[in-house]
């Protein structure tokens, strides 16, 4: 018998929100609303197969959907975004990743309704601002992509409502859901992102270069100060950002402030590291060869990512995060060498 809670997902045909429809219905929540574009895709269909759910609705036709079945709303996920960072038409960022979203943000606004929504970590660009979740620093962080970019504008009209003059004592005029957290993940890897192509993990990649060809290859470092394969970044096992989403459900009718939360693990691992931990979750020696880094992409490299935690630790998250090691391994003896999906 599911749990009778119904809940909206954005993005759910894709990586991470079907990850989380997977997390959902193990917690016996299968009365799922999900949201995408469902043109039909063999790898991303495998992402729902036998999920449990109540509708899939065309991300076009949210609204009026919405508008013309009056359904009772108990939760939002909205992870659905454009997040391909080599997409440099902002136009294609614009719609989807700030017009959506706001969007999404007032329908939970007008009706009452708690909203978890997908920030990122592409919003700090490269880290002169240290990585820090404080509301402050959100105006003056330089993303290094549109994509970046585009989240950042969410963020920053998310909290200029909240910030605005306070809405009358029964409610009216309210700019904010009743419970909000936008979660500004790093760099998650895990199972269901077969789709993904590029902009896959470094994990899936060496995976399956090491199944070609016996080796890994890892770009070059192109910044003094780094070396070839030493670039860091905080890796976070998607297990990890389901359990902080799941999480978030069950507390909201809890005291807990709303606000941007980063979602990482907190310390900064170096590809060769994770590279070197897919080859043990085979069982192999590490053969990695260093190439040239893209030149469409040189230039916005993120070389630090490491995300200060204590602010979602400090409102009461206190479940550990898988390790590198551990969630790579995981990943790769459970799902990858067996080609299943989550």
């Amino acid at each position: 018998m599911g749990i009778e809670k119904n809940i909206i997902i954005t993005g759910a045909y894709g990586f991470i929100g079907s990850c989380l429809v997977s997390y959902l219905n193990q917690k016996s929540f299968t009365n799922l609303i999900l949201v995408d574009d469902f043109a039909f895709d063999e790898k991303k269909e495998k992402n729902l197969t036998n999920k449990k759910y109540l509708h899939r609705i065309e991300r076009e036709n949210l609204f009026i959907w919405l508008q013309t079945n009056q359904p009772k709303i108990d939760f939002l996920f909205h992870l659905g975004a454009r997040t391909d960072t080599t997409e440099f038409d902002y136009t294609i960022h614009q719609k989807l990743n700030v017009d959506y979203s706001k969007s999404i943000w007032n329908y939970c606004t007008q009706n009452n309704i708690p909203l978890v929504y997908a920030s990122s970590a592409a919003t700090y660009g490269s880290g002169e601002f240290a990585y820090d979740d404080n509301h402050e620093v959100i105006e003056k962080l330089l993303p290094l992509n549109p994509y970046g970019i585009s989240k950042n504008e969410f963020d920053k009209w998310v909290i200029k409502q909240t910030t605005s003059p306070q809405p009358s004592p029964n409610g009216e005029g309210a700019k904010a859901p009743p419970f909000w957290a936008g979660l500004k993940f790093f760099n998650v890897y895990g199972p269901n992102e077969y789709h993904k192509a590029r902009m896959a993990s470094v994990i899936f990649h060496s995976f399956n270069q090491i199944q070609q060809n016996g080796k890994v290859n890892l770009f070059k470092s192109h910044k003094q100060g780094f070396t070839d394969g030493n670039q860091l970044r905080d890796f976070v096992y998607v297990k990890d950002v389901v359990s902080v989403c799941f999480w978030l459900l069950t507390i909201h009718l809890s005291p807990f402030t709303n606000g941007l939360y980063n979602l990482g693990t907190g310390t900064a691992r170096a590809f060769n590291d994770l590279t070197k931990a897919t080859f043990a979750g085979l069982d192999l020696q590490p053969n990695i060869e260093y190439i040239d880094m893209p030149l469409d992409i040189r230039d916005k490299y993120q070389y630090f990512t490491e995300a200060k935690m204590h602010k979602l630790i400090s409102a009461g998250y206190n479940k550990p995060f898988y390790s590198l090691e551990e969630g790579v391994e995981d990943y790769v003896r459970n799902y990858l060498s067996k080609n299943l999906y989550h």
